[in-house]
């Protein structure tokens, strides 16, 4: 389980938005639905990505907020000495929704749907 419990110490201050994106930036990306969101590549690539807060409400037990995190992937090829596909890193997106104890800082994250596709 992820704790957030320097982003719930910032709850209700100016200092909140920047404190989760911080703390979810510092996660490692196995924490993250990164490679469920992939909708370019095959793999996720790398371990940097940028996360952009879209939004937070209050609930009776929990914080919920919406981001955005920016990240990269490529196509990984058979990976023989004569493939040849070259690698190149293609730009990803994909929107979380989070729900953060407001007694442990415990959160999880959910992959939210693509709001570019159709239903």
């Amino acid at each position: 389980m992820i704790r957030l419990a320097s982003t719930l110490n910032t709850w209700g201050t100016h200092e909140f938005k920047g404190a989760l994106k911080k703390e979810l930036e510092q996660l490692a990306p196995e924490q993250l639905p990164l490679q469920q969101g992939l909708s370019a590549g095959s793999h996720v690539q790398g371990d940097k990505f940028t996360v952009m807060v879209l939004g937070v409400s209050e609930e009776n037990n929990f914080i919920r907020a919406r981001a955005g995190i920016f990240y990269t992937s490529i196509i990984a090829g058979c990976s023989c000495a004569d493939d040849p596909t070259p690698i190149s890193e293609l730009n990803e997106y994909c929107e979380v929704q989070l729900d953060i104890d407001k007694q442990t800082a415990e959160a999880t994250i959910v992959l939210q749907p693509d709001p570019t596709e159709k239903a």
